[in-house]
């Protein structure tokens, strides 16, 4: 595939997301986590989002909602507003973002701040608070 990663970043999904989503590829950073979530949505990857979910809150997602919201929603594009910490050598950091949809013919914007957590060199969204 030539499309250009739903996640904002100006390369391919083949070579951007995909391969984090698929297993391939870590992500480096929260801000990049944060990117391959939101590519999951758009591609209805619901498995991703779970396991990129820290452990301790994934109690709180049922992925028939996932699903459904993923599938039901025109992902329009994801805009990165601000980051905190959350760099290679962090062990956790924020992202501020808006993801912007269009959910029931009705655009909206999806404003959070989200919390990540790095460990075992893995990062996880633990939570979000949404603005």
């Amino acid at each position: 595939m030539n499309e250009i990663c739903p996640c904002g970043n100006l390369d391919k999904y083949l070579f951007c997301c995909e391969p984090i989503i698929k297993d391939q590829k870590l992500a480096i950073t929260a801000e990049k986590l944060m990117r391959s979530r939101y590519s999951a949505y758009t591609k209805s990857e619901i498995k991703y989002l779970i396991q990129s979910t820290h452990i301790s809150q994934r109690y709180l997602y049922n992925p028939t909602d996932l699903k459904n919201w993923a599938d039901n929603s025109k992902w329009l594009k994801l805009e990165i507003i601000k980051t905190e910490k959350g760099n290679e050598n962090d062990s956790k950091g924020k992202v501020e973002f808006k993801a912007y949809y269009i959910e029931s013919g009705l655009e909206k914007i999806h404003h959070e701040i989200s919390d990540f957590k790095k460990e075992k060199g893995l990062w996880y969204f633990v939570n979000g608070v949404s603005g």
